[in-house]
């Protein structure tokens, strides 16, 4: 306990919160605890750590729009950012899981990230309020806010992309790199974006990320899939 309070810079007043942020649903049906769980502390957190990126985002866009905000918010909180946020603190090393899920990877679960992210910081705000819950999140989530202020949503392509997809088909877009030349210092990496079995552009650069962002570019500028029919 005391290591991951080292970790996120914050000690907690009562220690039992912590304990039941991180207890699994799966422990609390084998000890036969079954109102000992971090649900409830989910539930608080997902609502509080709504509240304090949607301060932060609305001081740091004036000028976007509630939609676009919404945007913005939702790559914040979404499953997969919330299991980055708890990969940074190493929170699946401290879950305390039912024997059964515990075997079956449950401290790498999407789900159990996530849910136990959301259940921290709904301890911290029970145990000590707004403001330190505020910084917590802030410290935790800074480096990633830092990537949304300098890549909007409107300017990001492979999100761009997707939601273009994904009014015709649930199916994501898939990104490959088909090839890589040059010494390691001056690697030049070509990208390929399929989807549904179409390709639908290349691109290259000096990092994979840029590579299939150029991809992501192509593919929008040449529309390959205008008239696609599932199932043709």
């Amino acid at each position: 306990m005391d290591s991951l309070e080292t970790r996120i810079d914050y000690k907690f007043a009562n220690s039992l919160l912590l304990a039941e942020a991180l207890t699994h649903p799966s422990l609390a049906y084998e000890s036969k605890r079954p109102h000992f769980d971090n649900q409830r502390l989910e539930f608080l957190g997902d609502a509080v750590i709504q509240l304090i990126l949607t301060d932060e985002l609305y001081q740091l866009f004036p000028n976007f729009s509630e939609g676009r905000l919404t945007k913005l918010r939702s790559r914040l909180v979404s499953r997969d950012a919330l299991c980055r946020y708890a990969d940074k603190i190493k929170l699946g090393s401290y879950l305390m899981l039912g024997k059964g899920e515990d075997a079956s990877g449950g401290r790498k679960r999407p789900s159990n990230l996530a849910d136990a992210f959301e259940a921290l910081a709904g301890a911290i705000y029970l145990d000590s309020g707004f403001e330190p819950t505020r910084q917590f999140l802030l410290n935790n989530f800074q480096e990633f806010i830092e990537e949304i202020a300098a890549e909007p949503e409107e300017n990001n392509p492979k999100g761009e992309l997707q939601e273009h997809l994904q009014s015709i088909s649930p199916t994501s877009p898939s990104y490959a790199i088909v090839s890589q030349e040059g010494p390691d210092h001056q690697k030049l990496f070509v990208s390929e974006v399929t989807w549904e079995g179409l390709k639908l552009g290349r691109g290259s650069g000096s990092s994979k990320k840029e590579a299939e962002t150029e991809a992501a570019i192509k593919a929008l500028d040449e529309r390959v899939w205008e008239g696609f029919k599932k199932g043709k």
